[in-house]
């Protein structure tokens, strides 16, 4: 019982990460990195999609997709049946939106533009590259970043609730 409980605590610190981390996007960086001219906006979020490709990053990230279904497991396995469902749901909002939108919809985005030849392009391929991104990376992000909020608030309520 006390590795389920420390699976707990655990499962509930990365998946708070990462709510926290798609959050503080949400609310701040694409909002001060909308206020900028297209180049500097291309050069800023190049910038920010290396540095973020990074052990922190990818602890939470990964982890939550390994801790969550392992202590959801693990809730089943204990006959805590309100946790595990609470939990499942988590797991299944995390790996959907959270992990699949990252996969399949911000990586694809991130990744035209890590290829971008920002050195050669002109004003209007910057402005077209900027049209092309910025808007469905935002939607992306903000769908990610309420998946990881209700995986989370689920999370937090699985350790409350032990029926």
């Amino acid at each position: 019982m006390a590795f389920y409980q420390g699976a707990q605590i655990i499962t509930l610190l990365l998946t708070g990460l990462m709510a926290g981390l798609f959050y503080s996007y949400a609310c701040s960086v694409t909002g001060a990195l909308g206020r900028l001219p297209d180049k500097e906006y291309v050069m800023a979020f190049q910038s920010i999609n290396t540095v973020i490709l990074n052990a922190w990053f990818f602890a939470g990230f990964m982890g939550s997709l390994i801790v969550l279904p392992m202590t959801t497991w693990l809730s089943y396995r204990y006959d805590m049946y309100f946790s595990f469902y609470l939990l499942l749901s988590a797991t299944m909002m995390y790996v959907v939106g959270v992990f699949g939108v990252t996969i399949f919809g911000n990586v694809p985005l991130n990744n035209m533009l890590e290829h971008f030849p920002i050195e050669t392009a002109t004003p209007k391929d910057l402005f077209s590259l900027r049209e092309m991104f910025e808007t469905p990376w935002n939607k992306l992000n903000l769908i990610r970043t309420i998946a990881a909020i209700i995986s989370f608030v689920l999370t937090i309520i699985s350790i409350k609730l032990k029926a």
